[in-house]
């Protein structure tokens, strides 16, 4: 078995590209997961592996292939190369080096006659869209669909901050036209949550196929999901600001239209 104990490998030095930039994660459809929990949910999910990097003093080989089968690619790293290469402070000793899923909305599809789909425009903090992601698995939405996306969902930080939620959800992307198109055809009520033109959450009928669309907390909704939606909603606020986190917002909705469904 192949072992790597230099931080100045080559292949090393390509990993940590795949970490650190969306375009050459893009480029070789790779990216790079961390972590028992997350690389588990990955499996489930049906991901395709391309190499297994593991500290041996950490996890034993026997604990890998209790994972995988023993056909999959392992590479033993010591500390130092793990350390260079993993992005927590806590110490699991394993890597997984993965293939790519096409997150395009022509693969979408749905079990349930009522969907229930949760949609963020234009989200750009990692930790933003990992909690929608928790929120999504919480509820266990249909679908999450990312409109106009500014971050690439296998950026590490999204990875860890979705605990691996990125892995548990259906997930589409697109442009926001592409999704209010797609949600049409599917015959999916559009429930936008704006302070314009807007009514209290808890007064809409959430039981027929419907999606949740929440945007920036800087800018809110474009007008184009404002304009198409089939009703713009809000969350009464008490205090000072007319805001709040996108992902607590979000909640708020979709287990509002969870309890209308009686869960």
């Amino acid at each position: 078995m192949k072992e790597i104990t230099s931080i100045h490998n080559s292949y090393i030095k390509e990993l940590l590209k795949l970490q650190e930039k969306a375009r050459e994660r893009k480029k070789k459809s790779l990216f790079i997961i961390e972590g028992k929990r997350e690389i588990s949910l990955a499996i489930q999910a049906n991901y395709t592996f391309d190499t297994i990097l593991f500290v041996s003093d950490l996890i034993s080989e026997q604990e890998i292939l209790a994972l995988f089968n023993e056909n999959i690619n392992r590479i033993i790293i010591s500390k130092e190369v793990y350390q260079k290469l993993a992005y927590r402070s806590t110490t699991e000793g394993i890597l997984a080096v993965t293939k790519s899923k096409d997150f395009s909305l022509t693969n979408i599809s749905f079990t349930n006659k009522r969907p229930l789909i949760l949609v963020a425009e234009s989200l750009e903090k990692p930790g933003n869209i990992g909690a929608l992601l928790r929120t999504a698995d919480a509820a266990n939405v249909d679908a999450v669909f990312i409109a106009n996306p500014k971050s690439d969902l296998y950026n590490t930080n999204i990875i860890r901050s979705s605990v691996g939620c990125v892995f548990t959800n259906q997930i589409g992307v697109g442009t926001s036209e592409e999704i209010i198109t797609f949600l049409q055809k599917n015959n999916v009520n559009i429930v936008a949550t704006t302070l314009q033109n807007s009514n209290e959450y808890y007064k809409e009928d959430y039981t027929k196929g419907t999606a949740v669309v929440v945007g920036t907390e800087a800018t809110g909704l474009s007008e184009v999901f404002r304009e198409k939606a089939t009703q713009n909603i809000n969350i009464p606020m008490q205090g000072k600001i007319d805001s709040m986190n996108v992902s607590v917002a979000a909640a708020i909705v979709v287990f509002e239209a969870k309890r209308q469904r009686g869960f």
